[in-house]
């Protein structure tokens, strides 16, 4: 639909004709002009592509439910779903409780790991006894750092990876619980895994200095238990500690604001990533371009199957439309 303006909400359906792939463009309180083709001539971009985390990169409550198999028409046996989905749930719960303070710190969520970075006092904690601390409320100054401390335990963790914090026997359950999702549900994890090192520019040959991507991830479910996923999930090499965000308290708009005032640039471009309803709205307040994911079969944007390439043309139409019309 080349040169066909689209007004404010609305919504516009580009066919590529190579793939087929469907991209949804949702825009706000603009005037957009789609051309045929983008710049040649613009200088690489950075990219920041934001991430929802459940039912986007991971799947989790659709296993425990069955509707993940409810969708394939009887190809896919629920009760393997549900089973899956349980096993899942209390690996995720183990590492919270026995490696991330979780029982003590549930109550006392932050949007990110640095959020209370300012009353860490930098005391090693090499022989630091967490157990005999007293970390309680009330949230004044004093359980701000021991909450601190623990966050930054949370941090170091997350950089060691799974493999130096499980013993054998866990880590030989993990391993085999990923193989078996990611069987169970076609390759899943390892393709949105896959789509996340690509772009980062990991499993190219372009150069990771200035114009290097970033993967962030923006979750509605708390923070501890979003960094076990990571780690579980294996997203922990494609997205580092800083990028993750839980949206708990403050709001997905809120860290998607965030996360503009940390990245944004002359030259810098974000897409949002999700499910939800929520991200969607919000990458329409900041005028965002919205990749909406799903997981029926038959879905255009899903795992596997989304690919960067479709969500780089969605990016190239939306800002190029908002240059043109800056």
């Amino acid at each position: 639909m080349p040169g066909a303006p689209l007004g404010f909400n609305s919504l516009l359906k580009l066919v590529d004709s190579s793939d087929g792939a469907i991209l949804f463009l949702i825009r706000s309180g603009m005037d957009v002009v789609v051309s045929d083709s983008a710049d040649a001539t613009r200088d690489q971009p950075m990219n920041v592509y934001i991430w929802d985390m459940d039912e986007t990169l991971i799947l989790l409550k659709s296993l425990l439910d069955g509707s993940f198999a409810g969708t394939f028409d009887g190809l896919k046996d629920p009760d393997k779903s549900i089973e899956i989905g349980k096993r899942w749930e209390n690996l995720i719960l183990e590492l919270c409780d026995e490696h991330f303070f979780y029982e003590e710190i549930e109550n006392y969520n932050e949007p990110f790991l640095s959020a209370v970075s300012e009353y860490d006092d930098g005391k090693d904690l090499t022989t630091y006894d967490f157990e005999a601390d007293c970390f309680s409320s009330p949230y004044d100054d004093l359980n701000k750092r021991k909450l601190a401390y623990r966050h930054r335990a949370v941090r170091d963790k997350y950089a060691k990876g799974l493999e130096k914090i499980l013993d054998n026997h866990m880590v030989n359950v993990w391993n085999d619980l990923y193989s078996v999702t990611d069987k169970y549900t076609d390759g899943w994890l390892s393709s949105a895994h896959k789509l996340l090192e690509e772009a980062m520019g990991k499993s190219t040959a372009e150069p990771t200095a200035k114009h290097s991507s970033v993967n962030c991830i923006v979750t509605s479910g708390s923070l501890i238990p979003s960094f076990a996923k990571c780690l579980l999930y294996r997203l922990d090499d494609v997205v580092t500690f800083e990028n993750v965000y839980s949206s708990w308290e403050v709001g997905k708009l809120q860290c998607f604001k965030w996360i503009k005032e940390r990245y944004d640039g002359p030259n810098v471009r974000f897409c949002a990533i999700g499910d939800g309803n929520e991200e969607c709205n919000a990458a329409q307040i900041m005028k965002w371009p919205f990749v909406k994911i799903e997981f029926r079969p038959d879905a255009p944007h899903r795992f596997p199957g989304l690919n960067l390439s479709t969500i780089n043309r969605l990016m190239d139409v939306v800002y190029e439309s908002s240059s043109k019309d800056g």
